[in-house]
């Protein structure tokens, strides 16, 4: 703000300006942040891509045995998504991969509860914990292969080894983080223990649930394409499997192209929940569209 200054003789007076008053306007917020959308941004940045890609192959830095061209790639793509095999497989991954996650979410989250809500029950099963979760996924393909061959259970098995964890460890943390205060004051005036579990427990672990929920949704598609691939169950994965052992390169590319718009859409998916059963909470409020 500019102090007014008394009028002398050829000199008007200053008139006082404020930032955002009729003297000295402020610019809005929108026209101070220009810039591009965060939508065109990615568009952009997925047509550089695929241009490089393009011109990779075109001028000889890669052999197109090795690198087709991303055209070729797409248009292989396109046939793919025309014939009634492809979205067999990409069925075959969906229900192996969702079914495979709600036998690990229920599972979890129940066990979480159960073993959260009781200390002693908590430090028991600590070790066994600890032992078995480092345990990568994929250790156990020769297992799944050995006990259900190419069968969807053993596509299955990985899954819902892979995503139970991710979900159980955030119950922990969530049951563990109820305010003690609210427990308290939720079992002075007599609520059960079903209702205590229903209206203080659950709504305080549920953002811990679902950042379960959405890390063990990744994890269970990339050990869902995984089996596929190695043990040969069905879905894209084989199909991947496939089409490198009879040297269809672009094919391959194609496939790994749909695996990819399949695992985004997974997410955006997961996300769109994740909004909507929290939208009563501080961090989903605070979220703010630039």
């Amino acid at each position: 703000m500019t102090l007014v200054t008394a009028p002398t003789p050829g000199r008007p007076a200053t008139v006082p300006t404020v930032a955002g008053s009729a003297a000295g306007p402020a610019q809005p917020l929108s026209r101070r942040r220009r810039g591009l959308p965060n939508a065109v941004l990615g568009l952009l940045g997925i047509v550089t891509f695929l241009t490089g890609w393009e011109a990779v192959p075109r001028v000889g830095l890669v052999s197109t045995q090795f690198l087709p061209p991303a055209s070729a790639v797409l248009r292989t793509l396109a046939d793919e998504m025309g014939r009634p095999a492809f979205w067999t497989a990409v069925g075959d991954t969906v229900v192996a991969w969702a079914l495979g996650l709600a036998i690990a979410f229920a599972a979890a989250v129940v066990l979480g509860f159960v073993v959260g809500a009781v200390p002693a029950l908590r430090a028991f099963t600590a070790s066994t914990a600890e032992f078995l979760r480092p345990i990568p996924s994929v250790a156990l393909i020769p297992l799944a292969a050995l006990m259900f061959a190419t069968d969807i259970r053993s596509t299955l098995m990985l899954v819902v080894y892979a995503a139970f964890w991710q979900v159980y460890i955030q119950v922990l943390y969530g049951v563990a983080d109820i305010d003690p205060v609210a427990e308290d004051t939720a079992r002075s005036y007599g609520l059960s223990r079903w209702s205590r579990v229903r209206h203080v427990a659950w709504p305080s672990a549920l953002p811990y649930v679902l950042t379960g929920l959405r890390l063990g949704a990744a994890v269970a598609l990339i050990l869902a394409v995984t089996a596929e691939l190695i043990i040969g169950s069905p879905g894209l994965g084989q199909s991947i499997a496939v089409a490198q052992s009879s040297g269809a390169t672009a094919d391959v590319y194609a496939l790994v192209i749909a695996t990819g718009a399949l695992g985004v859409i997974v997410n955006i998916v997961v996300r769109v929940v994740e909004r909507r059963l929290l939208r009563w909470h501080s961090s989903v409020r605070g979220e703010v569209t630039v």
